[in-house]
């Protein structure tokens, strides 16, 4: 039977969970638009030693289960470096690098759809790499390609209890926690899913208002 007395109870360690889930996904998906973008420039460069390793390292990741990426840099790669970092730096880490390989094919995608036109306009201006990503390209390449960005927080959302697995103090680790030192599952669960469904709905209407706006502001 459903308790609330034992809803007040946990309530307080869900919240701190909560904080933890939504630091872990800022954190990484700030990473993986800064790598993204990384990646993808790097992809396109004319020097074959840069791009096929860029090449080779984004299948790679993309091709490897996040789990399987966690458990190896939490466990495997203490061991190798001799240092560990934190869970939670561990998982926005790991986080960050894995959805990075999956905005850099946004990224990429953006770009390719700039007309060759600016590119050689930027040259024919003498403008040198930055200058030309800053001021001509990456304007004209982020707007339209801003909504499927969305979808990757809203996909790395609903990944980030796999951070549980290293010990982060998440949301639903702090439900499993509440769960086995009481003997009560279904509150702190419910309240969980609960959480992540208002926390995807909120995110896929924040996105759908992004396509609209973006989709007004290149019409």
């Amino acid at each position: 039977m459903w308790n609330w007395d034992i809803v007040w109870e946990v309530m307080p360690d869900i919240l701190q969970g909560l904080v933890v889930t939504l630091e872990a996904v800022a954190g990484g998906m700030s990473l993986a638009l800064v790598l993204g973008l990384l990646w993808a420039v790097l992809r396109r460069t004319r020097i074959e030693f840069v791009s096929w390793p860029t090449w080779a390292f984004v299948e790679f990741i993309r091709s490897t289960p996040l789990l399987v990426q966690l458990f190896f840099v939490y466990y495997v790669m203490t061991d190798v470096v001799g240092r560990s970092l934190s869970p939670l730096l561990t998982g926005i880490l790991v986080l960050g690098v894995h959805y990075s390989c999956y905005t850099a094919e946004v990224y990429r995608a953006g770009l390719d759809v700039v007309a060759k036109g600016q590119w050689n306009a930027a040259k024919a201006l003498n403008l040198n790499a930055y200058q030309t990503y800053r001021y001509v390209i990456l304007p004209q390449a982020i707007p339209p390609i801003l909504p499927n960005l969305g979808n990757y927080l809203i996909a790395m959302l609903k990944e980030a209890p796999l951070l549980s697995v290293i010990t982060v103090m998440e949301v639903l680790r702090q439900a499993q926690v509440f769960g086995n030192a009481h003997y009560r599952y279904l509150e702190p669960l419910t309240i969980v899913g609960v959480l992540f469904i208002l926390l995807s709905l909120l995110a896929g209407l924040s996105v759908e208002w992004l396509r609209k706006r973006t989709a007004a502001m290149t019409s």
